[in-house]
């Protein structure tokens, strides 16, 4: 399963020492070379976004905890890490929204959001994070209270947007991990049932305004077949979207994923023209025998195809590998060690069906307190206890900076 971002904390900004000044002109004058991993326009086959095109993707302010392990590294003299660190924070990022706003406060803090990189003339990726019964009351719980809370948390969603370019990642988890596959869910699926409205209500508010793109939950290639998961897309109302995201939080190789995200499109193509999902092809064929039935039965063109974006934010090393029988729930997807920042966000991927790489998950917030199976509460892969889902994780961080790939720093 992915792993899960929450709200950030806030701490004061600490003042700079005399020192920590001085080595703060080393760091810009290490990070001056640095590049602004600005994301070139959309390819062709995607649909064009209303008023003027965005030059790249946007920057949201980075979290402050990660301004606060820049500073610490240069009074301590680590000047690369320093810069590697924030390198890291100058990339573009989504910036996520998962409610316990009002309505007014929400369209205000979106409004802020897409304003700013309207100015810029950057794009901004908005995670939507609010479905009620969200991430199966486990790490990263809470949501809307209901259907009602949520269809007003989403139309406050859509004024803030109003429609100025944006690009929505729409609320991670939630097709993946449904109702009934936590055991949340009544005998008549009536709580899962819900779950596709309540998307699929999102869907409808969002996309038709002339800036805005959504994408809808498909998980990864390691955990729902393309059998499985394309149907709960179109319960989830992928048709009115612009197209599904992948890999949010999660660690799976570039290549996968997009094997995967091709195959997902391919069926949904070959569903829409009437075929039945059950017999499409899926991550587990040989990749041959799978190429071949494609061939074979979906003619439709990339553009007229269901589109997708990656998160490329940790899966510079890929997945991790558990020590085997060791661990009762390795938990790989939270907090792995020896992970790496991937691609750089560009929305220039040279996949006809794949729009975008993104940072979605903000690289060296933690995924929650991860216990592996044991009674806790250190993580015993690392010795200490990980900090809350959301919170900054240093150790993590510089993890991400030195096992990066490509390497943040030339």
């Amino acid at each position: 399963m992915t792993a899960r971002a929450s709200t950030r904390p806030r701490i004061r900004t600490r003042t700079l020492s005399a020192a920590a000044a001085a080595a703060a002109t080393a760091l810009a004058a290490m990070t001056a070379a640095v590049p602004a991993h600005a994301a070139a326009p959309a390819h062709d086959g995607r649909p064009a976004h209303g008023g003027a095109a965005p030059t790249g993707l946007f920057t949201p302010p980075a979290n402050a905890d990660s301004k606060a392990q820049v500073l610490d590294l240069l009074r301590h003299g680590k000047l690369k890490d320093a810069a590697g660190v924030l390198a890291m924070t100058l990339t573009p990022q989504a910036v996520w929204f998962d409610g316990g706003t009002s309505p007014a406060d929400t369209r205000k803090a979106v409004d802020a959001t897409v304003g700013a990189a309207a100015r810029a003339h950057r794009l901004p990726v908005l995670s939507l994070y609010n479905i009620p019964g969200r991430d199966c009351a486990q790490y990263s719980a809470g949501g809307a209270a209901d259907t009602a809370q949520y269809q007003a948390w989403i139309d406050a969603v859509r004024d803030g947007i109003g429609g100025r370019p944006a690009d929505v990642v729409l609320e991670p988890d939630s097709l993946a991990l449904v109702p009934a596959d936590c055991g949340m869910d009544d005998a008549q699926g009536s709580k899962t049932a819900e779950r596709y409205a309540q998307i699929h209500y999102a869907v409808d508010a969002l996309e038709p305004p002339a800036g805005t793109h959504v994408y809808l939950d498909a998980g990864h290639s390691s955990w729902h077949s393309v059998n499985d998961i394309v149907p709960r897309l179109i319960s989830g109302g992928i048709d009115d979207a612009t197209g599904f995201f992948l890999n949010i939080s999660n660690y799976r190789s570039d290549a996968e994923l997009a094997w995967y995200g091709e195959l997902v499109s391919s069926c949904l193509s070959y569903v829409s023209a009437g075929g039945d999902a059950a017999a499409c092809p899926n991550q587990y064929w040989p990749t041959a025998d799978a190429q071949s039935w494609l061939d074979a039965n979906v003619h439709a063109a990339p553009s007229a195809m269901k589109h997708f974006v990656t998160d490329t934010s940790r899966n510079g090393q890929g997945p991790w590998t558990p020590p085997a029988g060791v661990y009762s729930d390795p938990q790989d997807w939270c907090n792995p060690p020896g992970r790496g920042t991937g691609a750089r966000p560009t929305l220039n991927t040279g996949d006809p069906l794949e729009d975008a790489r993104l940072w979605v998950k903000i690289p060296g917030e933690s995924d929650g307190q991860c216990t592996r199976g044991t009674a806790g509460p250190e993580d015993p892969e690392r010795g200490y206890q990980d900090p809350a889902a959301g919170a900054w994780f240093p150790q993590q961080a510089l993890e991400l900076v030195h096992n990066a790939d490509p390497a943040l720093l030339p």
